[in-house]
């Protein structure tokens, strides 16, 4: 590999957009001629591998092939923006102090169906499956994880507030508390 291609891998690697041809030759201080020679170079250097050259006219970019973007994108987590609606923190609750806990748990507490409250939750990686169950189908269990406790800002489970329920449930609500 010649070194404007190793060095065109690398400016288009780390760049977070497609990059114009006569930004490539700036930054290569290399000619219109030598940078296209190059990018073929890269080309074919990435053929059968996880990364792609793509090109747009005059615009290149390094990509992932699109057989590998699922895996990419569970690897990474993308941050999914946006505030917990009232059903999430009601469903993250229940994960939190009641963990590990299955699904069917967090709907008989919920009187609903929380399927895509969950999908949401371990999108935002709030929760993750922790084990299975023993019941039949063997059924997820849900637990918080390191980045439930960064978001609310806690040192670790123990670090939960105390529920403050009403009457004889709140002797019950602690002694289900899950140790961490």
């Amino acid at each position: 590999m010649s070194d404007v291609s190793a060095a065109l891998e690398a400016i288009l690697f780390s760049s977070n957009r497609p990059l114009k041809l006569r930004e490539l030759q700036q930054a290569t201080d290399a000619d219109r001629t030598a940078v296209e020679r190059a990018l073929e170079e890269l080309r074919q250097q990435l053929e059968g591998r996880g990364v792609m050259l793509m090109r747009h006219h005059d615009e290149i970019h390094l990509a992932t092939r699109p057989e590998f973007a699922a895996a990419v994108r569970r690897a990474l987590r993308p941050e999914v923006s946006g505030k917990l609606s009232p059903a999430a923190y009601e469903t993250l609750a229940i994960v939190a102090y009641q963990q590990p806990v299955a699904r069917a748990r967090i709907e008989d507490v919920r009187g609903v169906n929380c399927e895509s409250v969950l999908t949401n939750l371990e999108l935002r990686d709030l929760i993750t499956e922790v084990g299975r169950g023993s019941g039949p189908g063997q059924p997820k269990l849900y637990g918080t994880t390191m980045r439930f406790l960064q978001v609310l800002g806690l040192e670790s489970l123990d670090h939960l507030p105390t529920p403050r329920l009403e009457g004889s449930e709140a002797s019950t609500a602690s002694s289900e508390r899950a140790p961490t």
